[in-house]
């Protein structure tokens, strides 16, 4: 009987310890993964509705996890814009008409700070497997329109949200509106129309992204000690 009492406690403690989500633990580094979306313009050809003609892009996205609050994403978007002052309210002198058609190419930095602490088990750290999320950060975009090409800085803001439907694997949902420090986004034609000298704050053009994402976690924080570099 003590053998067998002996065998069924050692079967206990290993089913206890099988069944127990010991993965949940894990803490990884590293997220990579992609997402598609849709694009928005507001400039000289479109002043006022931000999706009127809404585009497509792609990207490709590359996390450090820091903690379950903070993030630093680095991502690569390629993606279509379009506009057509005719669908404008405001006219043009001698009422012209403009229209434009691009890619663009975007590479950007962004810090990205979660609402709670994003994650799965640890409950002492009390971890949710969704969160909203804030984010903001510096990029550069390249584009052509009508065979002239252009690039500028863009300061891109926007909010998100991110839900863990297993461990390691995470859904996304973001918009951004990014800033461009030029006027030439949407071509050559609409740099400067109405004949007003662009600054800093004035008749930059400003574009959109909204991205469904996937991604997957890699790289163990800490496989075998109890505590974070």
């Amino acid at each position: 009987m003590k053998i067998l009492s002996k065998i069924a406690l050692g079967l206990i403690l290993f089913l206890t310890y099988v069944s127990t989500p010991a993965n949940a633990q894990e803490d990884y580094r590293f997220d990579i993964g992609g997402g598609l979306g849709m694009t928005g313009y507001l400039g000289d050809a479109n002043s006022a509705n931000l999706f009127q003609m809404p585009g497509w892009d792609a990207e490709v996205l590359f996390r450090y996890i820091l903690n379950p609050r903070i993030n630093l994403k680095t991502n690569f978007y390629v993606g279509s814009l379009r506009g057509d002052s005719s669908k404008m309210d405001n006219v043009f002198p001698e009422g012209q008409n403009f229209k434009f058609s691009t890619t663009f190419y975007e590479l950007g930095e962004l810090f990205e700070f979660h609402f709670f602490n994003y994650g799965m088990g640890e409950s002492y750290r009390k971890l949710k497997r969704w969160t909203p999320y804030i984010t903001a950060g510096l990029g550069i975009t390249a584009w052509s329109v009508d065979g002239t090409g252009g690039a500028a800085f863009t300061i891109p803001l926007g909010v998100g949200f991110k839900y863990k439907p297993a461990l390691r694997w995470n859904l996304g949902f973001e918009f951004l509106m990014k800033k461009t420090f030029s006027d030439k986004l949407d071509g050559p034609q609409l740099a400067d129309p109405l004949g007003i000298k662009s600054d800093f704050m004035k008749n930059t053009d400003w574009y959109s992204t909204v991205s469904f994402t996937v991604s997957y976690e890699f790289s163990k924080r800490c496989a075998v000690c109890h505590y974070k570099d």
